[in-house]
């Protein structure tokens, strides 16, 4: 799991915009796997990025450093509570946890606390920054990926990308 290197509002121009935007930067940074955005969209729930035969595969950091023991952990429906504090990198490296790019320790994923998305907080899809629209995102500090609180979409917020599949397959 890796941020993109700079936050984003709600308005990422849709999920095929953002998940190019995790090829990009995952290749720029020498990755070989395919990354998508760790987001919500009108098709996609979160527990479904990942094919279900890896979903006993660990989830860790750009550096190897375990985030979760299983993909399959982060949707318990407990909204993802990290086993050990975490750390999450953007894909040029940065800790986003003291690094000032995200002033906010914030993420944007649009779904329940099981990873299913949210229609009514997604940012329209992703598509609006508009203040009077609302998406689903976690405060990272308080140790759950996919913690319950709805913000406008007019806020600049992390974006995580998880890898779906690897170079060894």
């Amino acid at each position: 799991m890796v941020a993109l290197n700079q936050p984003y509002t709600g308005d990422m121009h849709g999920v095929r915009d953002v998940d190019y935007e995790c090829f990009r930067q995952s290749r720029r940074a020498n990755l070989k796997g395919t990354f998508r955005a760790f987001i919500t969209s009108r098709v996609q729930n979160l527990d479904s990025l990942v094919r279900p035969r890896d979903t006993r595969l660990p989830v860790v950091n750009l550096k190897d450093e375990l985030l979760f023991n299983q993909v399959r952990d982060m949707f318990t429906g407990w909204s993802a509570p990290f086993p050990y504090p975490p750390k999450i990198y953007s894909f040029d490296g940065r800790n986003i946890f003291t690094d000032q790019q995200w002033p906010q320790k914030l993420i944007w994923h649009g779904s329940d606390k099981n990873g299913i998305r949210n229609m009514e907080a997604s940012c329209d899809s992703w598509t609006t920054n508009s203040i009077s629209r609302s998406g689903m995102a976690s405060n990272l500090l308080r140790g759950k990926l996919l913690d319950q609180e709805k913000y406008s979409c007019n806020n600049a917020f992390i974006v995580l990308c998880i890898e779906v599949t690897t170079e060894r397959e």
